[in-house]
């Protein structure tokens, strides 16, 4: 059954997106209609330059399509000024990217807490200690970037992506930086925000093992959707992406 856009967390309905290109625009994506459920976790996939990366920024209001429309928790982004969209993403969506991002300067509760204050809210110290406590670092609070190690950080990058209580959450790679284990720590936690919290998570990834962690995955190649896999495996996720880059 259809999801319809209300129940969604994102829709991406025929959307086409266009970088400059010299004297041809390059079709980054193409025609691209997707809903990504409320409390499902989704991978996204493809060669290089498929679009994968431009997905996540047309989904997350950080680019606008010159087709189609996207709607977040509901909310038309076309329809929104700039200022409402800017606070749409404060509020509604959280990022976290392969590199950690966080300000050296600060202590991991000083970094979770900075999308609050950014927004204009008095950060309330139970809930930054919580959020802390939610991935594993408790009794990391105090500690700067430089005193964790790279698990850690991405961690801390977590917990302030999801301060907000955002709608959906976006990683883009968010594995890429951290060794086997650390990587497989990660997922694990980020399956735990899905299935016991009901988070919606939208991951761009070119690791089949880091895919397999999710309930379906989307392939993309040159800017259009080819098809996905649910319930995918390693082995699986592997094959499909060998005839992909095989055929492009």
């Amino acid at each position: 059954m259809e999801t319809r856009p209300a129940d969604a967390s994102v829709v991406l309905d025929h959307v086409t997106r266009r970088h400059p290109g010299g004297e041809t625009p390059v079709t980054a994506l193409d025609d691209v209609s997707v809903t990504f459920a409320h409390g499902t976790f989704t991978a996204v996939m493809g060669p290089s330059g498929s679009g994968k990366t431009t997905l996540l920024q047309c989904a997350a209001g950080l680019e606008r399509p010159q087709a189609g429309r996207v709607l977040v928790a509901g909310h038309d982004l076309a329809r929104l000024s700039e200022r409402k969209r800017t606070l749409l993403r404060r509020e509604r969506i959280g990022f976290v990217f392969q590199s950690f991002n966080l300000l050296p300067s600060l202590t991991a509760a000083q970094n979770v807490a900075l999308p609050l204050r950014l927004a204009g809210r008095r950060p309330d110290p139970a809930l930054v200690r919580q959020g802390l406590a939610a991935v594993g670092l408790a009794e990391r609070t105090g500690h700067r970037p430089a005193q964790l190690s790279g698990g850690q950080q991405q961690r801390v990058a977590l917990a302030r992506a999801l301060v907000t209580r955002p709608a959906v959450l976006f990683a883009d790679e968010p594995t890429g930086a951290l060794d086997a284990s650390t990587s497989r720590q990660l997922l694990q936690l980020m399956r735990t925000l899905v299935d016991r919290h009901a988070q919606t998570l939208v991951m761009v990834t070119h690791d089949p093992l880091a895919a397999a962690c999710a309930d379906r995955v989307l392939f993309l190649a040159d800017g259009r959707l080819t098809g996905e896999l649910t319930d995918p495996t390693p082995d699986a996720v592997t094959t499909r992406m060998l005839h992909l880059e095989a055929s492009c």
